[in-house]
């Protein structure tokens, strides 16, 4: 064994990869993000014990979140940014422990980085299979996962002037705990809730960032074909990244494209007013390798969702900005200010041939909850009468995996009187098929990124206050998501606090889930996975 990570839901043989990561990483990357997982516990401990109070650790707030969404399945591969990463943190933590001189630290990830060489020796022995009793390190990484998916959201919250001292205050507390041993099991799944609760807070803070910035997300037909000129295809899920592309390519003769999770963009109405944002190419992220080769033009990811490109021409086209990285390829900073000159790219997409059109057509989305509530007499009249019987929620990831076509299948084979709602990439299994609609309510109704997901948990619950019930369980509403990274796991943990209960969870239950844990979320939440597509239906509908 090399490396070890079961993070996501490709762990090599349902047990964790141990030699090479099925995203693409290396084994000296995965120790690298090991390693500043580690420093990030570390600094944690310090800002804990020494009793600091985030509203006075800009600085250091804001690189451990920049530094907890490196460590994201497939956003950053580059072994020397990661290192850079890791050095930055130790020093914030050596700085930091000057303020507290006199209090004791048990651990502080207590590590230097005299050589890249003893560093990685290190890595396997504070790795996580550091913790032996395997409850503890199931409810560990559970925490873990949870937390990166909420820093995520807080980076992207933050690139738009927000943040909550709470959230950074938790991200602290959560990441210490992970270095105590007298917590208790019950201790570390009361810690599990919390981090639902403050993902909730998390989520609801992007909301408002996103919507006062952009405006409220509203139908909108989205464009899939492509036009004549040349383009720049931008890829991942910070809208900033997306604003200052736009402002830069205006009046220069390229389009912009959206891929993968940057699709519902195009819903927000300050977007709209640009006239050389032209559609959306191409479907979820995993299909890149063969898309981007259509595509002719350079690619900019702002985020995650990168997978290794097979060839040099197209890694050549690549550049990545914020938290994503990938050696080989051009990687835009931010100045002081946050601002990011995107001359090279667009440089580069002058001299680019124009998209090869690979489809053609519409697919509308824009359903978040400020559209649905308009839209709310409507529903509820079609839920009163009978024509909508239930409302599924298909939200979250997609992957490469042949078995997620069963959400594909699942999809088709509803009754024509359910409604899918949806946000995250899972939506590409099915947001292209002719599924029709009810009473003018499309049978598909796509919220927007992963984060919104938040979105459906409001819509919901403004739906059990309309229908006057005491228990957001009991409307017509089932749950079947699929999961793939970290964020999936923040949004699942937040729909858990909020009190959903029976959640269906696919292709695989997370193998971090030890049994012991894995129960108790059956047990307690009805937390379940997935059969057949015929079985799933019919005890859904029951």
């Amino acid at each position: 064994m090399s490396m070890f990570c079961y993070q996501c839901q490709e762990a090599a043989k349902g047990v964790g990869c141990q030699l090479k990561g099925v995203c693409g990483k290396n084994e000296e990357v995965a120790k690298l993000q090991d390693l500043l997982i580690y420093s990030l516990k570390g600094i944690s401990e310090v800002v804990v014990k020494g009793k600091l109070q985030a509203k006075e650790l800009k600085e250091v707030n804001h690189e451990v979140v920049k530094s907890l969404f490196i460590t994201i399945t497939n956003a950053n591969f580059d072994e020397a940014a990661i290192e850079k990463q890791i050095k930055k943190i130790l020093y914030l933590r050596n700085e930091l422990k000057k303020k507290v001189s006199g209090v004791e630290f048990d651990d502080a990830a207590e590590f230097e980085t005299a050589d890249k060489a003893s560093m990685l020796g290190k890595a396997l022995k504070i790795g996580v299979l550091a913790t032996e009793n395997e409850d503890v390190r199931s409810l560990r990484e559970l925490i873990t996962y949870g937390i990166k998916g909420m820093a995520a959201y807080a980076h992207h919250a933050l690139n738009l002037g927000k943040e909550n001292f709470d959230i950074y205050e938790f991200i602290y507390e959560g990441l210490a705990a992970t270095l105590n041993d007298n917590l208790s099991v019950d201790e570390l799944v009361a810690l599990t809730l919390k981090t639902g609760k403050l993902g909730v807070a998390t989520m609801a803070l992007l909301d408002e960032a996103n919507t006062l910035k952009y405006g409220n997300p509203e139908i909108t037909s989205v464009n899939i074909g492509v036009g004549t000129k040349p383009g720049i295809l931008i890829s991942g899920h910070d809208l900033t990244d997306l604003e200052q592309l736009l402002e830069q390519t205006k009046g220069t003769g390229v389009d912009v494209y959206t891929h993968g999770e940057m699709l519902p963009a195009h819903y927000y109405p300050f977007f709209k007013n640009y006239e050389n944002f032209v559609g959306n190419y191409g479907g979820s992220w995993w299909k890149q390798t063969e898309e981007f080769e259509a595509f002719n033009g350079p690619i900019l990811f702002t985020t995650n969702c990168i997978v290794p490109a097979k060839s040099e021409e197209v890694r050549a086209r690549i550049f990545t900005t914020g938290a994503a990285g990938y050696p080989g390829c051009t990687h835009i900073e931010a100045d002081n200010e946050g601002r990011k000159d995107f001359t090279a790219i667009i440089e580069m997409a002058k001299k680019s041939k124009a998209p090869e059109e690979i489809e053609t057509g519409s697919i509308v989305g824009g359903f978040a909850h400020a559209q649905v509530f308009a839209l709310a007499d409507k529903v509820i009249d079609a839920v009163k009468s009978g024509a909508i019987k239930k409302f599924f929620v298909m939200a979250g990831c997609d992957g490469r995996m042949k078995s997620r076509e069963y959400y594909t299948e699942f999809a088709e084979k509803l009754p024509n009187d359910t409604v899918i709602l949806t946000a995250g990439c899972a939506k590409y299994r099915y947001n292209k098929l002719p599924l029709g609609d009810i009473g003018g309510i499309p049978r598909v109704l796509d919220a927007g990124q992963c984060n919104d997901s938040y979105s459906l948990a409001v819509i919901a619950l403004k739906l059990k206050e309309v229908f006057g019930l005491d228990d957001v369980n009991k409307l017509p509403i089932a749950y079947n998501i699929a999961w793939y990274e970290q964020k999936a796991v923040i949004v699942l943990l937040a729909l858990l606090y909020l009190g959903v209960k029976n959640i269906h969870l696919g292709p695989t239950l997370p193998v971090f889930l030890s049994p012991n844990v894995a129960k108790v979320l059956v047990e307690t939440f009805g937390i379940a996975g997935i059969g057949t597509v015929e079985d799933d239906i019919k005890l859904f509908m029951a």
